[in-house]
């Protein structure tokens, strides 16, 4: 659904001088840019499955990734199984893009060695895995339920004593929160189905049968508010903020009504959350600092 004030799925993880991009939805590359994150400071991008809403912004990252920083090599790409499939599409759809900027501004600004991607595969022998580890940041990919889409990941980032959790597009699930365990924070996807059922209802009245089934079929496969208040309870972590909203919320007045029982269900703040968001978790503490980059 369409909201101008909301990209698509995308979050940016900054440890140190460590900068990863967890999706990229589409706009995603124009919000770094709003808020002066340059693409050419990007060390990778993670995905945590390969739905279009996740992925169609990859594009404009690769491009900028290598003509803000006249890179010498791609940007890597990690995801579960699949993400060669994915990153071989992009790089071939770019590849006369590709050659027409080197041949307009030269190889000293861009370099043919730099642009496009590179796939970089993980396997989850059991239900997670860690899949990038330095500068004292460990990044630990875990399985998520997002059935009937599989693979699919969530994402742990543990750095200085502080540590992150991003669900991707996750079900309730006793994974989840085994792994997310002790997190400062967890970004968590979230669905309410009582807004989505007065959509279907709506649809379904107009006599558009098809798009109210897609309202009624996607409303199993992410978290409600509730559920994803419940696991952060049970994860015991100190703030939950609620990302990839379904339906947007395009004004704060609507928030309530989308949160529904959750914060009865989680003793920390809930946060609903809003594209230049920016959470700062200090080292070795257990402060959380909110401010806004756009």
């Amino acid at each position: 659904m369409p909201n101008p004030r909301r990209a698509g799925p995308c979050n940016v993880v900054i440890a140190g001088s460590q900068v990863f991009v967890v999706d990229m939805g589409e706009n995603g590359n124009r919000n770094l840019n709003l808020m002066g994150i340059s693409a050419a400071e990007v060390d990778a991008l993670l995905l945590t499955h390969f739905h279009s809403d996740h992925i169609d912004g990859i594009g404009p990252l690769m491009l900028y990734h290598w003509t803000r920083g006249a890179k010498t090599a791609p940007l890597p790409v990690h995801g579960p199984e699949g993400v060669v499939q994915v990153v071989e599409g992009f790089n071939a759809a770019y590849a006369l893009d590709h050659s027409y900027r080197i041949a307009h501004h030269g190889e000293k600004v861009v370099p043919p060695s730099g642009g496009g991607a590179t796939a970089n595969t993980f396997a989850l022998e059991g239900d997670k895995a860690v899949i990038l580890q330095g500068g004292g940041l460990t990044v630990t990919a875990f399985k998520v339920d997002h059935d009937p889409i599989e693979p699919a990941v969530g994402y742990r980032f543990d750095y200085k004593g502080r540590a992150l959790c991003i669900s991707g597009d996750a079900a309730k699930s006793a994974n989840l929160i085994a792994t997310c365990k002790g997190a400062d924070l967890i970004v968590h996807d979230a669905l309410q189905p009582r807004l989505l059922k007065e959509i279907e209802a709506a649809f379904a009245a107009q006599g558009n049968a098809n798009t109210a089934k897609i309202f009624r079929d996607i409303q199993d496969y992410h978290a409600t508010p509730e559920q994803a208040a419940e696991s952060a309870q049970e994860a015991g972590a100190r703030m939950l903020v609620l990302s990839h909203l379904v339906p947007p919320l395009p004004f704060a007045y609507l928030y309530p009504a989308f949160l529904g029982d959750a914060p009865a269900r989680f003793d920390g703040p809930i946060v609903v959350g809003e594209d230049g968001m920016l959470f700062s978790l200090a080292p070795q503490s257990e402060t959380i600092a909110r401010s806004r980059l756009m």
